[in-house]
């Protein structure tokens, strides 16, 4: 175990899981969802805006990072704590997906993945063992190790051949990261093949990391395909180990998940559809571009607290976005994040009260 890092569950429900994750820069109940900050930021907001929010952990992405600015110039500050400001923890991404999605222009091998970098086309190769050091000058609370994602809908034989490449490049990773204090966690592969799944979860295991993701899900399966991957493959994870599920997602999809076992999430859309001009209301999904939102003098939310639904109008963020003035989506994103922040506390509260059943019915209704 990492120095200064556990995690325990302090009630259930069902399968859902109410717990703390520790951390050397605190605790963080869970459910817990972390806002992205591919970069180091969230797009448009400073960091005290997100602890102001309750957010003690955000998501960083190492295959960004490592390319613009460097893990060299990040390391001099310290690591991306010192560079970017934020107080809290930080868990990076190794950037499987990023290889993922530059599918046309990169190649697999056992060493590692072989790219030409988006920025500059210059020629790169990231191996499990660079990718651990990257996370290490980054220094990441938590680093997830290098993974082959393969979309949802992959055919048994390519899922398979990525869930191989995963495990063995994660055994690599483990053993590069030996002299790292901090957190590494595993990733599930596997696509929609449970038994391919159930191979991983089990290799995985057996090799003793801080915590599991489950990676690959939401690019090509369906909703139920999505959800039953979820339970099964929960069901084979440590049950003394934080459980994360990468890349999801709308309300609905982590109350989902938290049903069926899962303590960790992140996803961009609740900056990303600010940025858009929507907002996730205790009623639904608000489409601030429209018509019914001009001139309303009424809270965004009117049964939020957030900063934002506290001082400003339906009518004044309509403006904000028909002007195409950039605080619109500032504070379409800072709203959606209190959102969610919401969302996490209430479910852990139903898990521990005994009344998460009701209230998960009662989210899915407004989807």
């Amino acid at each position: 175990m990492a120095d200064g890092f556990g995690f325990c569950v302090e009630a259930v429900c069902g399968e859902a899981r109410a717990g703390v994750l520790r951390t050397a820069r605190g605790e963080i109940p869970t459910p817990a969802f972390m806002p992205v900050g591919t970069f180091g930021a969230l797009r448009g907001l400073l960091p005290d805006e997100a602890r102001a929010l309750g957010f003690e952990i955000i998501l960083g992405n190492a295959f960004h990072l490592w390319l613009r600015p460097g893990a060299e110039i990040i390391r001099r500050f310290g690591g991306l704590h010192g560079f970017g400001g934020w107080r809290g923890a930080i868990l990076t991404d190794s950037g499987g997906y990023q290889i993922y999605s530059l599918r046309e222009r990169r190649t697999l091998s056992e060493e590692g993945a072989h790219f030409r970098s988006p920025y500059d086309g210059a020629r790169k190769t990231l191996t499990p063992e660079i990718c651990m050091q990257i996370q290490r000058d980054i220094n990441s609370d938590i680093a997830m190790v290098l993974d082959e994602c393969a979309r949802g809908d992959s055919d048994y034989e390519t899922a398979q051949r990525a869930m191989l490449l995963s495990c063995r490049w994660a055994l690599r990773c483990k053993s590069a990261h030996e002299e790292n204090p901090n957190a590494l966690f595993a990733i599930v592969q596997g696509g929609a093949h449970q038994q391919l799944r159930d191979e991983a979860a089990q290799r995985l295991a057996e090799a003793d990391f801080d915590g599991y993701a489950i990676g690959g899900l939401a690019v090509g399966e369906s909703k139920d395909e999505m959800r039953e991957v979820v339970a099964n493959t929960a069901a084979k994870l440590p049950r003394e180990s934080p459980r994360y599920l990468m890349g999801v997602g709308a309300p609905a999809d982590i109350v989902d998940a938290v049903e069926r076992g899962m303590d960790m999430f992140d996803c961009v859309l609740p900056t990303r559809n600010g940025r858009n001009g929507q907002l996730f209301c205790e009623s639904g999904v608000l489409r601030l571009r429209g018509a019914e939102c001009r001139g309303a003098d009424i809270p965004p939310d009117e049964n939020c607290g957030c900063p934002v639904c506290r001082r400003f109008s339906r009518g004044y963020l309509h403006h904000l976005f028909a002007v195409g003035d950039a605080l619109g989506g500032r504070l379409a994103a800072l709203h959606n994040l209190a959102f969610y922040r919401r969302l996490t506390a209430r479910l852990r509260r139903a898990i521990c009260d005994g009344t998460f059943v009701k209230l998960a019915r009662e989210v899915r209704e407004k989807e």
